[in-house]
């Protein structure tokens, strides 16, 4: 088979893997970058030193990058307020209306212009916008995807409903609704949307009507996540690993600061909490210096000596889409899980089985407990987890999956569209209309 012209575009580059978004897009990449030419075209990474790195990472991974000098504003500071007021007057939800810039635009144009693109894919949602400004009227001659790594209007709507602040409240609700309006056009107007979880496949489908979606699941590296038998656990340390600058992480770490792990400090006055991930807001950082028996680390390289150490991985979401990383690389270490509902969404695992599983936040606490008082029926349910995304979940087979969408979207002969139940049934390709 030939190889395929895909431009991918982007926020930034993918690169170092300190968040769920960029390990899922360099894993899929590193693992199909040898069957395509891609070019990769984004705005430039705040960091100039983390800019550099990524450019470097890029270069030896073989893939090309565009990469335009300017950076997303930040979420942070008097001008993120005033950019949030502003959006009041714009029809677009905040993350697209700052996400697209004329300058990327005109980066596609001159790409579309030189070059034959079988493929552009968006690899984040709001990333179709700046394809719409790109080639306006023409857009639906081009071929292209976007990749749904949540579906946001689902975030918001669970942020709405768990917000008690009123006028926080009140302009959630308007994201949300913004958030509906968008994806209904952005995963209709795609030749195909891809969704990373059977259940945002089928919401997809149902709630936006969308008729082309793919499921492309997140993985994990099952080679680099391995169980280390030497290490001890301390069955009393509770891990929460994720972004710190991603508002349904906050939601949750917030929750265990506040109610979780005090209750489970009065039934075990020995245990520890250590929160693990990127950017942590100075707010966050000052609660944890006052607040006994929590450690915060930010911004490690590597996160696998902390989940080889510790007891539990702790997953209180209630705002989430999508489905969590972090539960697949800690089954792949071995370590045992314990989550809400909703942090387990959209993974094909059993509770009770391959991890320990809640319904909301309510008895979180009681969970942990248990899990620090019967560390070996954690391991054992750890253990069958493992089998579990070892044999589900690791990359190699995801990228032939996402190898078969572009190649469905660039012939242009078939589509891959997910079935219309929630069962685990394969994806099924039917001819295009």
């Amino acid at each position: 088979m030939r190889p395929l012209r895909v431009a991918m575009l982007d926020e930034e580059l993918p690169f170092p893997l300190t968040s769920g978004k960029r390990i899922r897009t360099f894993n899929l990449l590193r693992r199909i970058v040898d069957r395509h030419r891609v070019t990769f075209l984004c705005h430039r990474n705040p960091d100039r030193a983390e800019a550099a790195e990524a450019e470097d990472a890029f270069r030896r991974l073989g893939v090309e990058t565009v990469v335009v000098d300017r950076t997303v504003p930040p979420k942070s500071g008097p001008g993120f307020y005033a950019r949030l007021a502003g959006n009041l007057l714009s029809p677009l939800p905040y993350s697209v209306a700052t996400h697209a810039s004329p300058a990327l635009a005109e980066t596609v144009r001159r790409l579309a212009a030189g070059n034959r693109v079988d493929v552009w894919h968006c690899e984040w949602t709001p990333y179709a916008q700046v394809l719409r400004d790109a080639f306006g009227p023409r857009l639906p001659a081009v071929r292209w995807a976007v990749m749904a790594h949540n579906v946001e209007s689902l975030i918001w709507r669970r942020y709405t409903e768990a917000e008690t602040n009123p006028v926080k409240r009140w302009y959630a609700r308007r994201q949300w609704l913004k958030f509906e309006r968008f994806e209904r056009w952005a995963y209709s107007a795609a030749t195909a949307a891809i969704a990373v979880s059977p259940d945002d496949a089928v919401l997809m489908r149902d709630r936006f009507g969308t008729a082309r979606v793919a499921m492309v699941e997140n993985g994990v590296d099952t080679a680099y996540f391995r169980p280390q038998r030497d290490v001890d656990r301390d069955p009393a340390r509770v891990l929460f690993l994720g972004s710190l600058d991603w508002r349904p992480n906050l939601d949750a770490v917030g929750l265990l600061l506040a109610d979780i792990f005090p209750k489970v400090r009065r039934q075990v006055p020995g245990a520890r909490l250590a929160l693990v991930g990127r950017r942590p807001p100075d707010w966050l950082r000052a609660q944890v210096a006052d607040t006994p028996g929590v450690d915060l680390s930010a911004d490690v390289p590597d996160v696998r000596p902390f989940l080889a150490t510790c007891g539990m991985l702790a997953v209180p979401l209630r705002i989430a889409g999508g489905s969590r990383l972090k539960i697949l690389e800690a089954l792949a270490a071995g370590t045992p899980v314990v989550s809400t509902r909703i942090g387990a969404e959209g993974l094909k695992l059993t509770p009770g089985r391959d991890l320990i599983q809640i319904d909301g936040t309510e008895g979180m606490a009681d969970a942990i407990v248990r899990g620090i008082r019967r560390p070996d029926e954690m391991e054992d349910v750890a253990d069958q987890g493992r089998r579990t995304v070892l044999a589900r979940y690791d990359w190699g087979p995801l990228a032939d999956r996402l190898d078969a969408v572009w190649r469905g979207i660039a012939t242009a002969e078939t589509v891959v569209s997910y079935p219309a139940s929630r069962t685990s049934r394969p994806l099924s390709e039917s001819k295009s209309e």
